[in-house]
């Protein structure tokens, strides 16, 4: 594998990979270039918007275009939110979305994707696939705020000020 040589240059330059943990070494080799990581981002956020535009279009086609349209959006959804992972890292994503500021945010988010497919693959009731699609695009976005400084008590006062 390694000659007498490259070991000695290792050795000498510090770079011994045997010291190295098995997770630094999976790190090292699946770290992206930043070009790299835009272009993951747009491809998977793009065709997360993509599935959810046309489950939009499917809506009205056939009597399961609710149903059509309930799985290709939460799918879509789920795309959107994984193109994140190209820019920050799945590691960091995760420690973001699990902070205590969003942690209700994400769980609610995670509870409409499920309620969503359950109703359009086991209840297959059109009228609650919608409700929950509804319900999901306002989870994420009041999960999407929460990375906006201050944007959800903007939302908030907004809200309040339209109910007066």
């Amino acid at each position: 594998m390694y000659s007498s040589m490259d070991k000695l240059k290792k050795a000498l330059s510090g770079d011994d990979e045997e010291d190295k943990g098995i997770v630094t070494q999976i790190s090292d080799a699946s770290t992206l270039s930043w070009s790299t990581r835009i272009k993951g981002f747009i491809i998977c956020f793009a065709l997360g918007a993509t599935l959810s535009i046309l489950g939009s279009c499917l809506f009205f086609i056939s009597s399961k275009g609710p149903i059509i349209f309930g799985v290709l959006y939460t799918v879509g959804n789920l795309l959107s939110i994984m193109s994140t992972c190209f820019l920050m890292g799945p590691c960091n994503q995760l420690k973001k979305m699990f902070a205590p500021t969003r942690i209700f945010a994400t769980i609610l988010v995670f509870v409409m994707l499920v309620l969503t497919l359950v109703c359009a693959f086991a209840v297959k009731i059109g009228a609650l696939v919608i409700i929950c699609c509804v319900l999901q695009f306002l989870a994420l976005t009041w999960y999407s705020l929460s990375y906006i400084p201050f944007a959800r008590d903007a939302a908030k006062k907004c809200f309040a000020a339209c109910l007066d």
